[in-house]
């Protein structure tokens, strides 16, 4: 998307670019998925030896994080359960089911908070509940 520096998106141009961006996590699409951050925007994960989760810096972290996903989980889907927006703040729920090679499954509820900049992600920011 070719915007303005400093431009904010409409709440139309924010869900359709959630919609693109679901779509990408939904084919296991990690050059996309990494596209749609800007070149420093950062993916905060839930899990990590830090208070707010690991946090992945850039196109080339992103992408090693999420081969990595994909290459240790067999099938991964992410089941969209709502979406808002308020200016460049997004927040979606989801619920995600996969199976691990090593046969261990998981089901978790999360919310994903995104901060976008010129219609590029700056921060993804997620939050999980494990279930059962």
């Amino acid at each position: 998307m070719s915007r303005l520096e400093g431009d904010v998106m409409t709440e139309q141009e924010t869900f359709a670019l959630l919609d693109e961006i679901g779509a990408a996590f939904a084919r296991h699409d990690v050059d996309a998925m990494g596209g749609f951050f800007a070149q420093e925007g950062a993916f905060v994960n839930a899990v990590g030896p830090d208070p707010f989760g690991t946090r992945y810096t850039g196109h080339d972290e992103i992408r090693i994080y999420f081969d990595k996903l994909f290459a240790t989980t067999e099938d991964v889907q992410w089941e969209k359960l709502d979406a808002r927006v308020a200016g460049d703040k997004a927040y979606t729920e989801w619920h995600r089911r996969a199976t691990l090679k090593s046969g261990e499954k998981q089901d978790w509820l999360g919310v994903d908070v995104y901060t976008f900049g010129d219609g590029e992600i700056a921060k993804k920011d997620t939050y999980i509940k494990v279930v059962g």
